[in-house]
């Protein structure tokens, strides 16, 4: 046998190996050139712009542009059959990339017909550029979830996506055009990591010493780190790219808590539509309630808008106005303002499954109604079981702590800070500063004006926070909620944990108390380091400072911004380890034992 014969016959053996392997290359050192075209972005808009920064940033441009040509054509010509099919919107962004070859093989056309208008937007940079960034994010985000495939500890990669991008976010905050007169690097990092973990905590000015492009750098850090970096990455690998393994969507199902892999993609764009439409609709009303009565511009108002709608979704406390939200130009007559922000923060912070189920509800209710109205049959199945355990508790307990939290702010402060208010001004921004400390930050009045009674119910409602795989911090509601609830039951000498006429597993249970012990022992030790870096605070102020920071609320009682390096360091901590989750990361960092066979003899220990 000839060995062209030889090559034939056992090509898939011998050729198509080495194909898949090259190919595999070349998209690593695309993920080499993605991250160059982003730097090259980043260098664009944060520096002074010459002319020959343009012509180098060009040039990586095109050089990007080519790199990204061949590695799509040869990921469509060799594609190896274990990735997967490509998806429609693969297809699309494809063609997309494509079409940018128009102006460079067809001359420019006669102007004013049809085929010169198609000429020149393809032709635009801007075309250009937007098509090169989404490709660029799509095969970022493969990479990232390729991690995954490593069958690394998911935990781990969480934490990691974060630091990275607290890293990458505190560089950018020290561009030129960030700033007006630049910032320190530790300053840097804690505004970047106040943003990346939603919290709000800042040890300067946002107003006065962050620029509009760094106000933007600080909004984009909020989305990135309310919605999470694992879920943005995932859904444009999934999206954009449809070839993830089996185990790389069992990771990320986990991370997102989707019921299976078919509802995996779906539960990724409920996450991405919620946000976006649940954002647009309160940019829309913080607008209407604010334009022409606060002396901006219309643009003003609509970046105002836009950010304080992003900021309070995401549960992070970051404002524009110099003071915050008690800034006396929305302080009066505002009061849509005030409600619109505590909705946006309650549906960030109930948590996207809540969000979903309460979608299907409606939705439920919407079907059975035109059902029953319009349908001759009148034939529909009824659900007895609409909302799970998880919803129901999650919106009991948030109605509860906000009611009640409501009611103690307004009776404590009636005479206090809100003396001098209207009723209803004063039931505002009780509702308002009751919302708050469930991880958003936000404050309509000085924190140092609130009675000592009102501050310790505060710090227990930081400690509590919000829902599971929400925007917000803290304990988390359904920890707190199983905790209670066993107590209750232990009192009452019942071995098993109920509520609703549902058994809580022991598994929950166990999970609930070793997650609160674990948020009282890093509490505790956080306070006991602050008193000796931090001398000159109060304990009230440090207690407050370090609960705020762990539950990723970000109110404070004026005493970050007088941190010296080594506390600011403690906080950026903290709020790091409150953003991706003290049991969460414990739990990564520690090696965990195989599930054992036997069990040893059980024994009593005197408890009381």
């Amino acid at each position: 046998m000839h060995n062209w014969e030889r090559l034939i016959l056992y090509r898939k053996k011998l050729v198509l190996p080495r194909i898949y392997q090259l190919v595999d290359w070349f998209s690593w050192i695309s993920c080499v050139f993605a991250i160059l075209f982003l730097g090259a972005l980043v260098y664009r808009f944060g520096f002074t712009f010459t002319d020959d920064m343009e012509i180098t940033v060009n040039r990586i441009t095109k050089i990007v542009w080519i790199v990204f040509l061949i590695n799509t054509t040869l990921s469509h010509l060799f594609s190896n059959e274990n990735s997967g099919k490509f998806t429609v919107w693969t297809w699309i962004l494809d063609i997309s990339l494509y079409l940018t070859l128009l102006p460079v093989v067809f001359n420019e056309p006669e102007p004013g017909n049809f085929a010169y208008w198609i000429w020149t937007a393809l032709h635009s940079h801007y075309y250009r550029s937007g098509v090169l960034l989404l490709m660029s994010f799509t095969i970022l985000s493969g990479f990232f979830v390729r991690l995954l495939g490593r069958k690394t500890n998911p935990s781990l990669i969480l934490a990691f996506s974060f630091l990275i991008i607290i890293l990458i976010g505190s560089g950018l905050l020290m561009l030129p055009r960030a700033t007006y007169n630049g910032i320190s690097w530790i300053d840097a990092l804690f505004t970047s990591t106040s943003a990346t973990c939603v919290t709000g905590l800042v040890s300067v000015d946002v107003p006065t010493v962050f620029t509009v492009e760094g106000q933007i750098i600080i909004m984009l850090l909020i989305q990135i780190g309310g919605l999470g970096v694992m879920t943005i990455t995932s859904f444009f690998a999934m999206f954009f790219m449809g070839n993830t393994s089996l185990y790389n969507q069992l990771a990320v199902g986990d991370m997102i808590s989707s019921n299976s892999l078919n509802s995996l993609l779906s539960t990724l764009l409920y996450i991405l539509g919620f946000t976006l439409v649940i954002e647009g609709i309160g940019m829309l009303l913080i607008w209407l309630d604010i334009h022409g009565s606060v002396g901006m511009t219309l643009y003003e108002e609509l970046y105002f808008s836009v950010f304080h709608s992003v900021s309070a979704f995401c549960n992070a406390g970051f404002s524009t106005l110099p003071g915050g939200m008690g800034n006396e130009i929305v302080m009066y007559n505002h009061k849509p303002l005030y409600l619109v922000l505590s909705f946006l923060i309650i549906f960030g912070g109930i948590g996207f499954p809540i969000l979903v189920n309460i979608k299907d509800t409606l939705f439920y209710y919407v079907k059975y109604f035109f059902t029953v109205i319009f349908s001759k049959r009148r034939r529909f199945v009824k659900k007895v079981h609409l909302y799970n355990l998880n919803t129901k508790i999650v919106l009991f307990m948030t109605a509860g702590l906000l009611l009640f939290g409501t009611v103690m702010i307004l009776a404590f402060e009636w005479n206090n800070s809100f003396s001098g208010m209207s009723v209803s001004d004063k039931a505002v921004h009780a509702f308002f500063n009751s919302v708050c400390p469930r991880t958003a930050g936000f404050a309509s009045v000085g924190l140092t004006s609130l009675s000592t009674q009102t501050l310790l119910l505060m710090i227990v409602l930081m400690m509590i926070g919000g829902g599971t795989q929400s925007t917000a911090g803290g304990i988390k509601i359904n920890v707190f909620a199983v905790v209670m609830i066993n107590l209750f039951a232990v009192l009452r000498g019942v071995d098993r944990t109920t509520i609703l006429h549902r058994e809580i597993s022991s598994v929950s249970v166990k999970r609930a108390n070793a997650a609160m012990i674990l948020y009282l022992l890093i509490v505790f030790v956080a306070i006991f380091v602050m008193t000796l870096v931090e001398p000159h605070a109060s304990v009230m102020s440090l207690v407050f400072e370090c609960v705020s920071a762990l539950s990723t609320v970000g109110s404070s009682l004026d005493l970050t911004p007088k941190l010296g390096d080594a506390g600011k360091l403690i906080i950026i901590i903290l709020m790091f380890v409150g953003r991706v989750g003290a049991f969460t990361l414990v739990s990564g960092l520690i090696k965990q034992e195989k599930q054992k066979n036997y069990r040893y003899p059980s024994d009593s220990i005197i408890i009381n």
